[in-house]
């Protein structure tokens, strides 16, 4: 087991070192995805995902991936509450643009899936998208309206996605399960305000820092755990399960070191993980043999950058193309709709590979996008000279 897992994080070391030195324009995760591409099904079959406890890791890396997308998501933050209006009304557009586009797609090519590609193509990823913005420093109106809307459509899609790769008959028991979950989540941060003014708990915390117990990470993961045990009984999907207990974090408003704790569990072996068993799982030769589905990856991301796009220049006030570009950034969503789809039979190899691809192919007017926005903001705020400065 150790061999295969020095293996496994061996190759998911291909994220950061494709990313490093590219000023970010390239996302760890499609170097973790190339490596598993290469080590598994597509490539030379040194990883089968299926071996255990490979489907175990993937599921924890599956849940922590979606546990840190919801930590980007703070439905009480100053930016969201400022964009909040045309946030929504740019994920309305979005989605009754989705609509027809997804369906016609699904028709053209014989899918199957119209709702799964139409919600794909309404998503945006806070994942990648917030990183981004944050490493441009962008500031201004355009950034409230982009928090806002890709927040809205990061929840929005991901409680329907699962339920659009669910069966006719078992979709009532999706939804009680993501009903139970939510009123869950709801309960344990109710809880977990009121115990933070309890003396007992603050000692707790304060002995935990000293002494190195780590027990704001422990309470973490025992939520995270928790809201996917709820999910595994219930029949609903562990996507919900991790980003509700990553909004549930967020909203607690904790120490910096609880994020840097989070972050060094999830993308310091989990989530990377995850991503190289997927792409280990993902036959990319299947895609490639299917000209169909090469269509299919393209039409796609160019529905999703067309939607985006639309949405913005009727929700924007300024910079709209670059704004729709920089929301179109997909890439959790997709390879979640791929997991759940090989996992559950529902997705053809060649589907799930498209899927995949389509997220891929969105990084790249996402990030001209955001290119374009920082220039923009240079020209708008340029540089003052030293005796300016001085005066």
């Amino acid at each position: 087991m150790f061999v295969l897992l020095t293996v496994l994080v061996l190759a998911g070391l291909a994220g950061p070192l494709l990313s490093f030195g590219a000023r970010g324009l390239v996302p760890a995760v499609i170097g973790e995805l190339i490596a598993g591409f290469v080590l598994g099904r597509t490539g030379f079959g040194v990883i089968d995902p299926s071996l255990q406890p490979l489907p175990a890791f993937s599921a924890l890396g599956f849940a922590m991936l979606m546990l840190s997308a919801g930590t980007h998501v703070d439905i009480g933050s100053p930016a969201i509450r400022q964009g909040l209006i045309r946030g929504l009304l740019a994920f309305v557009i979005v989605a009754l643009c989705a609509v027809p586009l997804g369906f016609g797609i699904d028709r053209a090519l014989g899918i199957n899936h119209p709702a799964l590609l139409a919600v794909l193509i309404a998503g945006s990823s806070a994942a990648v998208a917030f990183p981004i913005l944050a490493e441009r420093g962008l500031t201004g109106p355009h950034l409230a309206l982009l928090v806002a809307w890709i927040a809205l459509a990061d929840s929005a899609t991901v409680v329907v996605m699962p339920l659009t790769l669910t069966q006719p008959h078992d979709i009532a028991i999706a939804i009680a399960g993501d009903v139970a979950i939510v009123a869950g989540g709801a309960l344990v941060l109710a809880a977990a305000l009121r115990a933070r003014r309890e003396r007992v708990v603050g000692d707790l915390r304060a002995q935990s820092l000293t002494r190195g117990w780590a027990w704001q990470l422990r309470i973490s993961l025992l939520l995270l755990l928790g809201l996917s045990a709820t999910a595994e009984r219930t029949g609903a999907s562990t996507l919900v399960a991790g980003f509700l207990a990553g909004m549930i974090i967020v909203r607690l408003r904790e120490p910096d070191r609880l994020a840097l704790q989070i972050t060094g569990v999830a993308n310091g072996f989990f989530v990377p993980l995850f991503f190289v068993l997927l792409g280990a799982q993902i036959n990319l030769r299947a895609l490639v043999e299917s000209p169909s589905r090469i269509v299919l990856a393209v039409a796609l991301a160019c529905a999703a950058v067309i939607a985006h796009v639309v949405a913005a220049r009727f929700s924007a006030r300024e910079r709209r193309v670059a704004t729709g570009l920089t929301a179109s950034a997909q890439l959790g969503m997709p390879a979640a709709a791929a997991s759940l789809g090989l996992a559950t039979h529902a997705l053809s190899a060649a589907d799930a590979a498209a899927l995949v691809a389509a997220g891929c192919l969105t990084l790249i007017p996402a990030t001209v996008g955001s290119l374009l926005l920082t220039r923009d903001l240079a020209r708008a705020n340029p540089p003052k000279a030293a005796g300016q400065t001085a005066g």
